[in-house]
């Protein structure tokens, strides 16, 4: 199979979807691999360490497309668009439910649009597990940093010091990103409390965290108890394939201190806040109620190297598989199967469908 690396467009996205030993994976299962030039640079990755790993290097996003699977991390935007035909399989982060325009788009195409974010295994999504790891600890790194008083927050330092109250910590939801933003928080030494539906989710947090982070069972009347005593709230939903509900009122900001910071973790899905918007790392804050946000879509681009080495462990076996078996990697793999959003000009991804008011047609595998 011929497969197409190319380099990353969104604003600062400074991951690749490949590393070079991933390449050479690739190269030593018999396929040919094309990396558009300097699309690792951004990761520490050089045109040479590629060529090394067996990948041909080619000058432009167009050699780099025109392959039988394209392997990426974000999800396409518009200027991508083009590179679209019907005999394109697509593997990517695509979180379809917070964009029509690119769902229309790979409909029209044609293309074979494979979701890492919808890879299922039991209720584990293997391939999101990484980003939401390094996410989640990022959220709660963002929020100690704009707490700062300079950078627009209310001026608490989180851990406090002694004789001086620590700050407080709120985090929706509790799963691989909601529980490392926990852990984070714990760990500097602020009071964290967690809010949660799944029963046995909070058992594993209590005996694993050995009662740093405060669990409670997630209700709206829950949330507004706590709100107003938060200095860091952080929105950490996820309901796969689908969006993100809105769990945070515009009014419930009222409730909250000026200068609070909220970090929705969940904006790639549309955000979990009525007042959430997607954000870039180039103006990743803006204020709404006087409540600092920050909903930057890709945050896991900001460590990128980190994050290309996560995800390639992650996405390497699957890409592999779907190299050597095509279509029939969906039949062997049910977990694939689950990923596929988009086939033959419809939509395969029933959470997708629901979330634009499509028509949705089960894959026949």
């Amino acid at each position: 199979m011929k497969i197409g690396i190319p380099k990353e467009v969104k604003v600062k996205e400074n991951r690749v979807s490949c590393t070079p030993n991933g390449v050479h994976q690739l190269v030593k299962s018999g396929h040919k691999v094309y990396i558009e030039a300097n699309a690792g640079q951004g990761s520490g990755f050089s045109n040479q360490q590629y060529e090394q790993a067996g990948g041909i290097i080619v000058p432009c996003a167009g050699d780099a497309w025109d392959a039988d699977m394209v392997i990426k991390v974000k999800e396409p935007i518009e200027p991508e668009y083009k590179f679209f035909r019907k005999d394109l399989l697509l593997f990517t982060y695509l979180h379809l439910a917070a964009e029509k325009p690119l769902t229309e788009a790979l409909c029209r195409s044609g293309v074979t649009g494979v979701a890492y974010e919808t890879v299922q295994i039991g209720n584990r999504l293997p391939l999101l597990e990484p980003m939401s790891e390094i996410a989640g600890r990022m959220s709660t790194l963002m929020g100690c940093y704009y707490l700062a008083k300079p950078h627009g927050g209310k001026g608490v330092l989180l851990g406090g010091i002694p004789g001086v109250p620590i700050g407080n910590v709120l985090v929706i939801g509790g799963g691989t990103a909601g529980l490392n933003a926990a852990r984070v928080a714990a760990g500097i030494g602020a009071d964290v409390t967690l809010l949660e539906v799944d029963i046995d989710k909070m058992h594993f947090i209590d005996i694993s965290m050995h009662g740093s982070i405060r669990t409670i069972y997630s209700n709206e009347d829950a949330l507004l108890e706590k709100l107003p005593e938060v200095d860091l709230l952080i929105g950490a939903v996820l309901i796969p394939g689908a969006k993100a509900p809105k769990l945070i009122k515009r009014e419930f900001l009222k409730r909250m201190r000026p200068g609070t910071v909220f970090v929705d973790i969940a904006i790639d899905q549309g955000g979990c806040a009525e007042t959430s918007k997607a954000t870039t790392h180039d103006a990743p804050i803006y204020f709404e109620e006087d409540i600092l946000h920050y909903c930057v879509a890709n945050m896991p681009g900001a460590y990128a190297r980190t994050s290309t080495q996560a995800l390639t462990n992650s996405t390497l076996p699957y890409a592999v598989k779907l190299a050597n078996y095509g279509f029939e990697a969906f039949q062997r793999l049910p977990e694939l199967y689950l990923g596929v959003n988009t086939f033959d000009g419809a939509i395969t991804c029933e959470p997708v469908a629901q979330a634009h008011g499509m028509e949705y047609r089960k894959l026949q595998a």
